[in-house]
């Protein structure tokens, strides 16, 4: 973990006093060195522990940084078979610190960088891997509106308000011309599927290193970074699994590209969907390759907000923030190639 960063554990703490039942200081805070969108922090106390995840400094694009959206979409799946940590509590109130922020429970478990998992063996490997796509599955398959959901996400075709998001919202940080980028938005406004009626919650950036594992065993504890969740199509979450993989190896690509999978104990692309639509009851996924161009282009977006932000001095991690974002092209690039298999 970094140093504090733009968090005043002061005025954080005298809040909690005030709000949180149970909450006594003195108070201590180290940031993750994860999270380039939402800084997040380990709040510490004598008696308990808490994680703190606020909206970021700065001017931000609408309807980004959205803290009281994961608030809300964690609260209520709380007892459900998707895994997350307890929400204690959401303040909206600006002047506390200078942003929304909310505070949850500390679930001590295992995270995993990479989903080559080098301290396993290929067995606990295969495990870990069944139970993303066990969680995965469990999600898509929430009952939004017992959950109460239903209104947590638009009506209508989620791939066509998705294009149409990400596309202003990288044209509003675009720092470059990319052709590739551009050929890729005309391609998916112009290749969307019919609806297919599934209309469920997605995750919006489900991968490996988003999960926490319990000590353990190979169990998913908690499932954590909700920001880009909404009612949508399940395919999106799917497909973007199958779109991290594909990156390279390391801290930064966090893929599996030339990796022996078989003999890692991983799963090939083809049986992590299978598994994935036998838990679902599909007979399979037409037209893949339309949805896996969708991840591409909208991780190239994000990963340009990112670089928008480090070059206006409003990143988490500005040099991490650089590095990531000159990834976009590469993106828009893998973007065009997936679609040709659609």
């Amino acid at each position: 973990m970094t140093d504090t960063q733009s968090l005043d554990t002061k005025a954080v703490g005298q809040w909690l006093s005030t709000h949180l039942e149970g909450f006594s200081g003195p108070l201590t805070a180290e940031k993750f060195p994860q999270g380039q969108s939402n800084p997040t922090y380990l709040l510490k106390t004598p008696a308990q522990n808490y994680v703190l995840r606020r909206k970021p400094a700065g001017v931000l694009l609408k309807s980004a940084h959205a803290v009281e959206r994961e608030f809300r979409v964690q609260k209520a799946l709380a007892g459900s078979d998707v895994p997350v940590a307890q929400m204690h509590l959401l303040c909206e109130d600006d002047s506390v610190i200078g942003s929304a922020f909310y505070v949850m429970e500390a679930i001590i478990g295992r995270s995993f960088g990479e989903p080559t998992m080098p301290s396993l063996a290929p067995p606990e490997r295969h495990a870990v891997i069944d139970e993303m796509n066990r969680v995965l599955a469990a999600i898509h398959d929430v009952d939004i509106t017992t959950a109460g959901l239903a209104d947590y996400g638009p009506e209508g075709n989620y791939y066509a308000r998705q294009i149409t998001r990400w596309a202003k919202q990288y044209e509003a940080s675009q720092t470059a011309d990319i052709p590739d980028m551009n050929a890729l938005i005309d391609w998916l406004q112009s290749n969307i599927p019919a609806d297919d009626g599934q209309r469920t919650l997605v995750h919006g950036d489900y991968r490996i290193d988003n999960l926490l594992f319990s000590p353990t065993e190979p169990n998913i504890a908690a499932v954590l970074d909700w920001e880009l969740s909404t009612i949508g199509h399940p395919y999106a979450d799917l497909a973007a699994v199958i779109m991290q993989w594909s990156m390279p190896q390391g801290a930064e690509g966090r893929g599996l590209l030339g990796v022996d999978r078989a003999a890692h104990g991983l799963m090939s692309d083809e049986e992590f969907i299978a598994a994935y639509c036998a838990r679902r009851g599909l007979a399979g996924i037409d037209r893949f390759g339309f949805y896996l161009a969708f991840c591409y282009f909208r991780m190239g977006a994000i990963l340009q907000g990112v670089l928008k932000r480090a070059l206006d001095g409003n990143a988490s991690s500005p040099e991490q923030a650089k590095r990531l974002g000159a990834y976009v092209p590469a993106f828009a690039t893998a973007g065009l190639k997936a679609a040709r298999t659609a």
